[in-house]
């Protein structure tokens, strides 16, 4: 006897299908986000990387960043240390008067930029961030090139100094202020945030710059998720009005006058405006770009974030102690993992300092006073493991 073959789906596999099909959906889409998510970590990491090295390769090769080398002055950020008679005597307590005082400012500073661009005041930011650049790129630039040459004895006069000064310093206004190369921009932004670092740590006091470090990552998690907190006020007012943060704010892997949203749920979004003093930008689009696609959007990382990291790295340099500087970096980077990780399941913005900045106050501590000893002592006991 022969039976009857069905030629479509019978009534009982009907709801299969649409099962099946969004099964496959959701595979195929769990695929692209961890072949996107690797790439976008790797865009992180490289710049993160770099930064952190031209820091450490400046302190190695320029002696005024040296541990030894001392400032007698210190920001007027700072009133309390031991060049002042405002003083207490005690280090600890002269850091925390000092970190609560950055703090405030820095928190000041954040609500006036809101501020100024809730109320769409573009060429006042404009005008203070260009200052900031035109600081960045031509003072220090002079000072760091001035050291450069009398570590290396070059015969170089001033005027070809005054020249290569100039354009440079021209190249990255126009770079970051305007239009110019992918690369361009993205290397002066780290070259900006590797000189404020610089600056941190030669011209704040040793125990006040542990203390900053450790307020601003608070800091940052209040900034970022508390629904008051400036930076998320910042980012939700640009979302609505299809705007992008400003360019020399934020690091990104594309041009940032192309990008016209940032998704909440984009899996390397991270905004810090803490370094609203060492950077610039220029006024917003008035009219939207085309949308483009994820891996077109690019990876946005705030450059308060790239100045903290350099900054923790850099101060671990001036111990002369690469055991120390290599548990830094690597601590800074697990930490960035571990923040993109986590980005990507709870699918929201969250602070990129935290994790990176405790980690690795964690690695430094361990290895400065519990690993290097213990080295120093088998080393000097001929005990070889």
């Amino acid at each position: 006897m022969s039976s009857n073959v069905a030629v479509g789906p019978t009534q009982e596999e009907e709801p299969d299908v649409p099962e099946r099909v969004e099964a496959e959906d959701d595979d195929a889409e769990e695929q692209e986000t961890l072949k996107y998510g690797a790439k976008h970590v790797m865009m992180l990491i490289v710049p993160v990387s770099l930064c952190m090295v031209l820091v450490i390769v400046t302190i190695r090769v320029i002696t005024m960043y040296d541990i030894g080398s001392q400032p007698t002055v210190y920001l007027v950020y700072t009133p309390f240390n031991e060049q002042n008679q405002l003083s207490t005597g005690s280090p600890i307590s002269d850091a925390v008067l000092n970190m609560l005082i950055v703090l405030g400012l820095v928190i000041f500073m954040t609500c006036i930029l809101v501020l100024l661009y809730k109320y769409r005041c573009y060429k006042v930011i404009e005008g203070w961030l260009f200052l900031s650049s035109l600081i960045l790129l031509f003072m220090f630039t002079f000072l760091n090139l001035q050291e450069i040459v009398v570590r290396f004895n070059f015969a170089m006069d001033y005027i070809t100094i005054a020249l290569i000064v100039w354009n440079f310093g021209v190249m990255g206004i126009i770079s970051v202020h305007w239009k110019g190369p992918l690369i361009l921009q993205q290397g002066y932004l780290l070259i900006i945030s590797a000189m404020m670092a610089l600056v941190f740590i030669k011209y704040l006091p040793e125990w006040t710059l542990w203390f900053i470090l450790g307020g601003i990552a608070v800091y940052d998690l209040f900034a970022v998720l508390c629904p008051k907190g400036p930076l998320r006020i910042l980012v939700e007012t640009a979302e609505e009005r299809n705007e992008p943060i400003f360019p020399s704010l934020i690091y990104s892997s594309t041009m940032m006058w192309t990008i016209t949203t940032m998704a909440d749920g984009e899996p390397v979004s991270s905004y810090n405006p803490l370094n609203n003093s060492t950077g610039s930008s220029a006024s917003p689009p008035e009219r939207a770009q085309p949308e483009m696609e994820p891996e077109e959007q690019g990876v946005k990382l705030g450059l308060g974030d790239f100045i903290f990291y350099s900054v923790l790295v850099g101060k671990a340099a001036t111990a002369d102690d690469w055991n120390t500087v290599m548990a830094c970096f690597v601590a800074i980077l697990i930490g960035l993992c571990l923040t993109l990780l986590i980005l990507a399941i709870v699918k929201k913005a969250l602070p990129a300092l935290p994790i990176s900045i405790f980690v690795g106050i964690i690695f430094y501590v361990c290895t400065r006073w519990c690993i290097k000893p213990m080295c120093d002592q088998m080393a000097l006991s001929q005990v070889y493991v």
